[in-house]
């Protein structure tokens, strides 16, 4: 995983069309859209290629959902986020409703910031509507265009020309002293990441410092634990207390963005009290989607394990199981980073997955692998109109790392079955013990006569 590539945060308020520019950009609908103020409830990443530029553009309606009960607070906050987090942000208006009080101030927070803008007046859907865009020219940011959400009528230009404001990619950042394995603790709010970092910090044998972040202003937590060293990014829960708030203690869903592009794995902490909730899933989700290798680590376990009714863990233990069937490989721990328990097995698990995300495997040994699965398991036969032929699999390659990426050559890509990816994808995870890390498989057409 790189981390230099640049965060672009669609911001502005609710029910001016963020969710439906984000799925436009992102080329279909990755997010619910629905005529309610407040009614998108994730906070979705997409890679995309802006010109000659990859981007992750990240649309703000929150990771958290109780922000929404406090919308100018939320907004505000969000704002604020993204000027830290982010590296580029579109700030989107709605040309209908006409410029209201609160986004000059919201323009007043942006314009504090040192990353370029673009005010993207939304709903301008023809001709007519153009000289709506006028009045938002005073809000006193550079760039300012009309679009259309719905229809596409300028969103791509606009886009465009944000890009191209943003500075040249940044050389990788050179060894220093925080060379270790990256981690970024992440999870919603007050599930204990601030605990587990303490507790993992207190040990006697720890050596603590500060290091300056590669992005922003950062501050990474570098341990060293029994000779190995060990870098905690920085998320919402690593945040200095001058800095924190309300608001910043509900999470933080763009640093939360930012710390997973920045580290080799991510542990993502749930609350067993509360059990693996929604908002969970939506975390370790995004953390898959981005594939960083990651761990699911249960915190406060202790307080059920000791609870009264003694058939509280059992039901947590199915819970949790039910619920990370799409994801079942994610390895588990148990914790309570208050008491210490189950803290020895943290940091070994982030080193083994970490190793395993950046297995190479040899082509030769990847074709007998894939030979034993086509035997194994034929894929189902290719229809062409009323012919049928079955798919042949001719070779397979690796062509990356974190995450494992392979690359396979086929008769026809195309009518492969996701159930028969999905078996692929299982056995080379059986095969080469590829639990907590998220694996990329490409199909490419290869035909029988080159094969000869």
């Amino acid at each position: 995983m790189s981390s230099q590539i640049p965060i672009v945060a669609i911001v502005g308020r609710p029910n001016v069309g963020k969710s439906t520019l984000f799925n436009r950009y992102a080329g279909r609908r990755r997010v619910l859209v629905e005529d309610q103020p407040g009614v998108t409830r994730d906070r979705i990443a997409e890679e995309i290629e802006v010109g000659e530029r990859r981007i992750l553009l990240v649309d703000t309606a929150g990771l958290d959902p109780e922000a929404e009960s406090e919308i100018e607070s939320a907004v505000q906050y969000q704002v604020r986020e993204a000027i830290e987090g982010a590296d580029a942000i579109l700030f989107v208006v709605d040309g209908q409703a006409g410029l209201l009080p609160q986004e000059e101030e919201l323009a007043i927070e942006l314009r504090r910031g040192d990353q370029p803008v673009l005010v993207a007046v939304n709903k301008i859907d023809a001709p007519s509507h153009a000289s709506r865009v006028f009045e938002f020219h005073s809000l006193g940011l550079e760039h300012v265009r009309g679009v259309s959400g719905e229809h596409a009528t300028g969103a791509w230009d606009a886009l465009e020309e944000l890009v191209a404001a943003l500075p040249p990619p940044d050389e990788p950042p050179s060894p220093g002293l925080g060379d270790g394995l990256r981690v970024a603790i992440v999870g919603r709010p007050n599930v204990g990441k601030s605990s587990l970092l303490n507790r993992l910090a207190g040990e006697e044998r720890v050596v603590v410092s500060s290091v300056p972040g590669t992005t922003r202003d950062a501050i990474d937590v570098a341990l060293e634990l029994d000779g190995d060293r060990y870098v905690f990014v920085d998320t919402a829960g690593l945040r200095r207390a001058a800095k924190r708030d309300r608001h910043v203690e509900r999470g933080s869903a763009l640093m939360t963005v930012r710390a997973i592009e920045r580290a080799e794995v991510a542990l993502v902490l749930i609350d067993a009290e509360e059990g693996m909730t929604d908002q969970d899933m939506r975390v370790l989700s995004l953390v898959r989607e981005r594939g960083c290798a990651c761990a699911l680590v249960v915190n406060k376990w202790d307080l059920v394990e000791n609870a009264e009714d003694e058939g509280d863990a059992r039901r947590l233990e199915d819970m949790i199981e039910r619920r990370l069937r799409p994801m079942a490989d994610t390895p588990i721990v148990r914790i309570s980073a208050k008491t210490g328990r189950g803290m020895k097995r943290v940091l070994p698990l982030a080193r083994k997955i970490s190793k395993v995300a950046g297995i190479q495997i040899s082509t030769s040994e990847l074709n007998r692998w894939l030979k034993e699965c086509t035997e194994l398991h034929e894929p189902a036969m290719a229809s062409k109109g009323i012919h049928r032929r079955p798919i042949k699999f001719f070779y397979a390659t690796q062509t990356d790392a974190r995450p494992p990426t392979f690359l396979l050559f086929c008769t026809d890509p195309r009518s492969i079955q996701m159930h028969y990816r999905r078996f692929l994808e299982n056995r080379l995870r059986e095969t080469y013990d590829l639990a907590g890390v998220p694996v990329r498989l490409r199909l490419r057409k290869r035909s029988e006569d080159r094969q000869a």
